[in-house]
């Protein structure tokens, strides 16, 4: 409220040395409203210009901190730069470091090795005038913490649906992005620093695309839901936004990577602990012949707390980044026990510590697991066997293990079809029915399941008795054009596609998504409903948790 009457006098201010314009500027309202937003904007860094695509105006690889190269690689993200002149912002940024999207994967990405990739999208619809204050959202973009970018989807039907401005983030990934090591600053969160770095651009600038900074929504799906949760939880980002979209990821307290490959332990963890993460380090950077053994006597004056960290960086720092993205077999992803995730996110909505009163929508999709357990086959050289599932059930479900076998093999079920239920109601429906019910207890919640039967695979091509259902991802065609290429929805899924987006649009607005035509979809609260999406219309209905509990097999996995 302060900073928005603040807002309102600058103009007043800054013309008080001029009688008449005073006079004009308390007088109310301008005669004539502002002409529509142009290609032309100016911002704190300077001016830039973008283009017009049809219904949108697009201004694409803008930088909202200093490049992490050379000695800032593994440091906080500095200051955005400014620039002279008119900076052209016509074409995405590059994609932070990683390796080329596995073969077989739909619309394939490339790799990269470009460090200098701290930049953002912003897609506002055409026709929006300076002082619109449109509610803006934010995305950041999922890919297991090592790959993706926000440049992946074209945000234009949110945009136009709200209208909303939409912004799209890239931010530092894998080793670059989570690396730690003993007395390095930032050490597993120079991802989710680079987040809110681009949170506090948008707090800065919005306004300067027709948005408003005091309703801003964060939304993320897998790995991007991951951070919504961390961003809910940190310190650090207190008072950048005010509503929260977590798809098929956030607040879980499941180790997700140890359920899809049992034996993972802690290392495979969302949220690992500060010394795990750092003693990872450690052992990637021996592997990278940068240990201390192999440097030597550190020089005077460069001796650490146990060694020298300085000497450690400078050798790693001096390595190409596309050796460090592939030198290392390692699932790199946020510490916790740092001043940015002080405790481990899903602990923080354990006690009900989270910021009270923001409004959440989260979800999940009906086969989260066929997608992970396709992604195994080159791993293990083919489809499970009975075997390998009775012996995966008995090692993961304990003294439940009758109870598992029991749920989980049926006549006609292939193992791999049961081993990615397990999955997906282990580590994504289970746990995520939880949250629902703890985040319920602080703020307003609206919980779904994407149940389309015959919703495309956008990221993995699923094999023949992994291909019907909802896979993981598999809710994002419906949200957003991808990029390169966006999977072809029959007439049915693009009406169902049309009302995610309307709700996901007006949840951004006002921080609920009832209001346009559809089946209602209640708040959480006793018990809870969730709204379950199987196609447009009357294919979407409200279930009680009773029946998702049942469909999921939680008594199975409540222990864990």
């Amino acid at each position: 409220m302060i900073r928005r009457v603040l807002d309102r006098l600058r103009p007043c201010a800054a013309v008080a040395a001029g009688a008449l314009l005073l006079a004009s500027c308390s007088a109310g309202e301008p005669d004539h409203p502002p002409p529509p937003l142009g290609e032309l904007v100016s911002l704190d860094q300077g001016e830039l210009y973008g283009t017009t695509d049809g219904s949108v105006l697009r201004y694409r690889g803008i930088p909202y901190a200093a490049p992490p190269v050379g000695e800032r690689r593994w440091r906080p993200p500095g200051p955005a730069p400014a620039w002279n002149g008119t900076r052209p912002a016509t074409e995405p940024g590059p994609r932070c470091p990683q390796l080329a999207a596995p073969p077989g994967t739909p619309h394939a990405t490339a790799a990269s090795d470009t460090e200098d990739c701290l930049s953002l999208d912003v897609t506002v619809p055409a026709g929006t005038t300076p002082d619109a204050r449109l509610p803006v959202l934010v995305w950041i973009h999922g890919g297991g913490f090592s790959a993706g970018a926000g440049s992946d989807v074209d945000p234009r039907r949110l945009a136009e649906a709200g209208p909303l401005v939409v912004v799209t983030v890239n931010y530092r990934l894998g080793v670059l992005g989570f690396f730690g090591l003993p007395g390095l600053e930032g050490s597993g969160e120079f991802g989710l620093l680079d987040q809110q770095a681009a949170l506090r651009w948008v707090q800065r600038n919005i306004g300067a695309f027709g948005g408003d900074p005091d309703s801003v929504t964060i939304a993320g799906g897998s790995a991007g839901a991951d951070s919504v949760c961390s961003q809910l939880t940190s310190p650090g980002a207190l008072g950048l936004f005010d509503r929260v979209i977590m798809q098929s990821g956030g607040c879980g307290m499941a180790n997700v990577v140890d359920v899809i490959r049992p034996g993972t332990g802690p290392a495979g963890d969302t949220w690992k602990t500060l010394p795990l993460l750092q003693a990872a380090g450690d052992a990637a950077a021996a592997g990278l012949g940068c240990s201390e053994d192999e440097l030597g006597e550190p020089p005077a004056g460069r001796f650490g707390s146990r060694y020298d960290t300085g000497a450690v960086l400078d050798c790693l720092r001096a390595l190409p980044a596309a050796q460090l993205v592939g030198g290392t077999d390692y699932y790199w992803s946020p510490a916790s026990g740092t001043p940015t995730l002080p405790r481990r996110p899903s602990d923080v909505v354990v006690d009900r510590d989270v910021r009270l009163g923001i409004p959440v929508l989260a979800g999940t999709t009906r086969d989260e697991g066929t997608l992970f357990t396709a992604m195994a086959y080159p791993r293990t050289g083919g489809p499970l066997t009975a075997a390998d599932l009775d012996a995966l059930l008995t090692a993961t479900s304990g003294r439940q293990a009758d109870a598992a076998r029991a749920a989980y093999t049926a006549p006609g079920r292939t193992p791999d079809r049961s081993w990615s239920q397990v999955i997906t109601d282990r580590a994504y429906a289970c746990p995520g029915l939880a949250t629902y019910r703890m985040l319920a207890d602080v703020g307003p919640v609206y919980a779904y399941e994407f149940a389309d039967p015959a919703a495309p695979s956008p990221f993995v091509a699923l094999p023949p008795d992994l291909s019907d259902g909802a896979t993981h991802g598999s809710e994002m065609p419906s949200l957003f054009d991808l990029v390169p290429g966006q999977p072809q929805l029959s007439p049915s899924q693009q009406e169902l596609a049309d009302e995610l987006v309307a709700r996901w649009a007006r949840f951004a607005a006002t921080g609920n998504p009832n209001g346009g035509p559809g089946t209602p979809w209640p708040e959480w609260t006793g018990e809870g409903q969730i709204l379950t999406m199987t196609g447009p219309g009357a294919g979407t209905a409200v279930r009680t948790p009773s029946q998702f509990v049942a469909d999921h097999h939680c008594g199975v996995w409540d222990r864990y």
